[in-house]
């Protein structure tokens, strides 16, 4: 009976304790809950509204039929009209679109003798998801529902662009490195400031001259260099076993990995002034880590998830930086037909460390 009576005291004295870790007892809920949410609402593997540019250049009452075809099966969602081939072949470069749709001058005369290929469908096929997909609208009818399959598909030609050989790692390693980057640079700053409180050597600290904005900014520096480290591990790994190129500027990616490493250390830091100990630090990492590798784009394109689950995955830097990482290695884009990711990931590493830097100088308080 006494060893079922200290038995209970203990467990009583646990759950006690685990109502006063707020962070914890919040997570006994937080994490069902959101996994609940992620993979039963926001991710969808039946991929729909593709972004999507139209090169129009018959522009006749056949042509307009069929893209209206196209939007009805839902694949498609036509964001621009060019005129150009050339113009499509550039929203795929810079990453505006997943689909461009070419129809030539004389689409109503390709229909007609059905000799050659009446529709070109450009696909961004660094994802083969999208590529796959894409095979869908080979089955849309160019004029009559009656028409055989095999003489419908043979008008339409799809082309995917960047993985011809649709390879899953080449869409893999690039989305790779911002997950590994992420898992490190936060967990090893957001232990950091904790570490500190633990050890003891935050009175010191306070007792120097140091200012919060110093101390915050002199903990990230050595871990941008470990960062880039990793970065030129995981791209010569990526080369070597997986044979995945790296086609645009390596100083371009190299910009973007300093951008990226900076914005994910300055949230690190942000979580460790957040908690109280090294293991809550870790669990606010572990809880960050979910939502950002589900709704970046990572795992599923980015453009079939619904728009409450794009609008939180907008506001994630792993979602830019893959973009960036994509658009460097696979379709040799430059930053500068990416600026908007490229300077959202330097905003919010500038307001993340602000905020840790703030919250510090309060916690001394």
């Amino acid at each position: 009976m006494k060893s079922l009576s200290r038995l209970i005291a203990v467990t009583r004295k646990e759950i006690r304790q685990m109502r006063r870790d707020r962070l914890t007892f919040a997570m006994i809920f937080g994490i069902p809950l959101m996994q609940i949410i992620l993979f039963g609402y926001a991710i969808n593997t039946d991929v729909r509204n593709l972004r999507t540019a139209v090169a129009d250049q018959a522009n006749t009452h056949l042509s307009r039929e069929f893209i209206s075809r196209l939007n009805a099966t839902q694949v498609t969602d036509v964001h621009f009209r060019v005129a150009t081939v050339a113009q499509l072949e550039q929203l795929l470069r810079s990453g505006d679109i997943s689909v461009g749709i070419a129809i030539p001058y004389d689409f109503d005369r390709r229909v007609a003798d059905n000799t050659r290929a009446a529709v070109h469908i450009l696909v961004d096929g660094s994802d083969p998801t999208i590529a796959g997909i894409a095979d869908q609208l080979r089955n849309v009818p160019l004029e009559f529902d009656t028409a055989p399959k095999e003489a419908r598909m043979a008008a339409i030609e799809v082309r995917p662009y960047y993985n011809p050989e649709r390879r899953t790692p080449v869409n893999i390693i690039p989305g790779l490195i911002g997950v590994i980057l992420m898992m490190t640079m936060m967990i090893f700053t957001a232990v950091a400031v904790v570490r500190e409180r633990e050890r003891g050597n935050l009175e010191l600290l306070i007792n120097t001259p140091v200012t919060s904005a110093e101390l915050m900014v002199g903990k990230v520096l050595p871990y941008i260099f470990i960062g880039l480290v990793q970065l030129a591990v995981i791209l010569a790994a990526g080369d070597l076993l997986f044979d995945v190129p790296v086609r645009g500027s390596v100083l371009d990616l190299y910009l973007a990995g300093c951008v990226y490493i900076a914005a994910n250390l300055a949230l690190g830091l942000f979580f460790s002034t957040a908690v109280s100990s090294q293991f809550q630090a870790i669990q606010l990492t572990f809880f960050m880590m979910l939502p950002s590798i589900l709704l970046s784009g990572f795992v599923f394109p980015f453009d079939g998830m619904p728009k409450a689950a794009q609008w939180i995955g907008e506001a994630l830097p792993i979602t830019h930086f893959i973009r960036l990482t994509r658009g460097i290695m696979l379709r040799e884009a430059s930053l500068g037909e990416m600026p908007g990711d490229l300077i959202y990931l330097g905003v919010f590493a500038v307001v993340a460390m602000t905020a840790a830097a703030f919250r510090f100088s309060k916690r001394l308080d």
